[in-house]
């Protein structure tokens, strides 16, 4: 009789033990199939903008609850989570693949963008990058009257002459810098933050024109400015496919992984890093010393008739931005 008794307590706890590591395995892939769900429609409501941003994170984590489903042998979870994580690494893996580039002969253009922080980035830093990699174009945000007498001071004058400066105490200035002459120069104010967003159009030798933006929409630091942020991406020039060349390049406050930037993209753009399969180089969150992991918000992007030939990232002391460096070939005229 005891042994009975004793046979029929064992079954129960194995029992409640299956029970609950089945509950587990669900919650875990209900987790990641929310997230997923998000990524693929919601991306740019609510309180979630913000998190949305580290999906490449839960993307490489969402093989966990597979992993745990498979070795539980719970074919339910492990079919949840194998369809989910099929989601978010078909939506973060090709930002690691160079794309096919179209075949253009035109002449190469070098193109630097860096968020200076309120102008606290250190200017000699900025300058020996325009210098030591022979940047053709510089479009910097957060650009301020010190900021402008200092890179001057340094020689960023005579490396790039041509400019359509607006600089502004705080955070709404906006520049552009060019080696070749610049047209129709001006700049425009975001809704959002009133960043402002300096442009003009590029003469390079054996090209046609190409329009060059200074970007920078709001930031979606809390959910009350979500709107603020939507507004200012859904206001970007979109790209024209059937005529003049555009480029805009900056502080987006957006990754790939929200909706606004990628429909901002799908009008005729490319982003460059995830073109030159460096998409998924940080450019914002722990360099300023905050405890987050890095995200991609900081993006060239590129009319699709340019081709990408590399993309690089750079420390820049002073901002909590990394300098994003596109190498670009532009058809020939």
């Amino acid at each position: 009789m005891t042994a009975v008794t004793t046979t029929t307590g064992e079954g129960r706890t194995a029992a409640r033990t299956r029970r609950v590591a089945t509950l587990a395995c669900w919650l875990a892939v209900a987790l990641a199939a929310a997230w997923a769900m998000l990524r693929l429609g919601w991306s740019d409501r609510g309180p979630m903008v913000q998190a949305v941003a580290f999906t490449p994170y839960v993307a490489a984590g969402s093989l966990v609850p597979l992993v745990v489903a498979l070795a539980l042998r719970r074919r339910g979870p492990a079919v949840v989570a194998a369809a989910t994580a099929l989601v978010l690494i078909a939506a973060v893996a090709p930002r690691a693949v160079a794309a096919t580039q179209p075949a253009v002969d035109g002449p190469a253009l070098r193109l630097l963008t860096a968020n200076l922080l309120k102008g606290s980035v250190d200017p000699g830093r900025l300058v020996g990058l325009v210098r030591e990699h022979r940047v053709d174009v510089l479009t910097v945000q957060e650009f301020t009257p010190q900021s402008a007498a200092e890179l001057d001071r340094l020689g960023l004058a005579a490396l790039l002459p041509y400019r359509v400066l607006n600089p502004e105490v705080g955070t709404t200035g906006s520049a552009v810098y060019a080696r070749f002459p610049l047209s129709d120069g001006g700049f425009r104010r975001n809704q959002g933050f009133l960043f402002t967003q300096a442009y003009g159009t590029l003469a390079v030798p054996g090209a046609p024109p190409v329009r060059v933006e200074s970007a920078h929409p709001a930031a979606p630091w809390s959910v009350g400015v979500v709107p603020d942020w939507r507004t200012d991406l859904r206001g970007q020039p979109p790209a024209t496919p059937r005529g003049r060349l555009s480029i805009l390049a900056g502080d987006f406050n957006a990754t790939l992984d929200h909706a606004p930037l990628r429909e901002l993209i799908a009008t005729g753009y490319v982003d460059a890093a995830d073109a030159a399969g460096a998409g998924l180089a940080g450019t914002w969150g722990p360099y300023d010393g905050d405890p987050i992991p890095p995200v991609t918000i900081d993006h060239v992007l590129a009319d699709r008739r340019i081709a990408v030939r590399s993309v690089a990232v750079y420390a820049l002391p002073g901002s909590d931005h990394r300098a994003v460096l596109a190498e670009l070939r532009l058809p020939a005229v």
